[in-house]
């Protein structure tokens, strides 16, 4: 499978998928959401794919939003189909069972931003910016920006960014939780290579499930949420993982998980 807008390789367990638009600042058009939808099925398949570093082309932009010559022509049915498409393939990357850091080594605005938040941790070099710049072009985020938005940096802050249009950058990113760590763009994508082989040491059973338990968990309950946690609880308890893991920690070695 070969992608038109996409760079894709697997190195040692890990998908490193690269938006590869450098000279439009990896803006995403339709191509390359279908290429991403194309992607993650290929991550969902690969049983070598244990973790993913998505990441952008060149030194400028992680990806700059979504491409402002397409939306110009859209009418407001292609617009709702056009934002429910990418919606899914977000959705459906963070939903693949693996774990998913966003190296933003530059702009994540707009549909950038809104593909970084759909990534379960996000890395980003000191000069990232983020922002949701949509209201500008009198239109609002398409992607999950009021959605995910709210829910990593709570609505105060997510209003401030959606109403103002304004960037933000790296630092202030971090100290609202939109991102996890900040680094100097040299070692980026080493911190998040780094930062996604720390949580594949751990078992996959588990780590899968726990992003599950968060991601369904916000939509819960209280009392529907720790269910659903105790019932996670209980599967794992039949797991060949963690009788491992239990039985490396009392005998003080390394546990060898294997996903069973």
């Amino acid at each position: 499978m070969s992608f038109q807008t996409l760079l894709y390789e697997v190195r040692d367990g890990i998908a490193i998928v690269t938006v590869n638009r450098p000279d439009k600042l990896n803006a995403l058009n339709d191509a390359v959401i279908a290429d991403l939808d194309q992607a993650v099925a290929r991550i969902e398949a690969d049983n070598a794919v244990k973790g993913v570093i998505l990441t952008g082309a060149g030194p400028k932009a992680f990806v700059a939003g979504a491409d402002i010559g397409e939306l110009s022509k859209q009418t407001q049915f292609l617009g709702k189909a056009r934002a429910m498409r990418g919606q899914a393939v977000f959705r459906r990357l963070e939903r693949c069972g693996k774990p998913v850091v966003a190296a933003v080594n530059g702009f994540a605005l707009g549909g950038g931003c809104e593909l970084a938040m759909a990534c379960h941790l996000r890395v980003a070099s000191e000069g990232a910016k983020f922002g949701q710049p949509e209201v500008k072009l009198g239109i609002g985020p398409g992607y999950g920006g009021t959605v995910r938005l709210p829910r990593l940096v709570g609505k105060g802050r997510a209003l401030d960014l959606l109403l103002t249009a304004r960037m933000v950058g790296a630092e202030e990113a971090l100290q609202m939780g939109l991102v996890n760590r900040v680094v100097p763009a040299d070692k980026l994508m080493a911190e998040a290579e780094q930062l996604l082989r720390t949580i594949l040491a751990n078992g996959p059973l588990a780590v899968r499930l726990c992003i599950e338990a968060v991601d369904a968990g916000l939509e819960m309950s209280l009392e529907e949420a720790l269910l659903l946690e105790a019932n996670h609880f209980g599967l794992l308890a039949s797991t060949d993982d963690m009788r491992e893991g239990m039985g490396a920690f009392l005998e003080k070695r390394t546990a060898s998980f294997r996903g069973s």
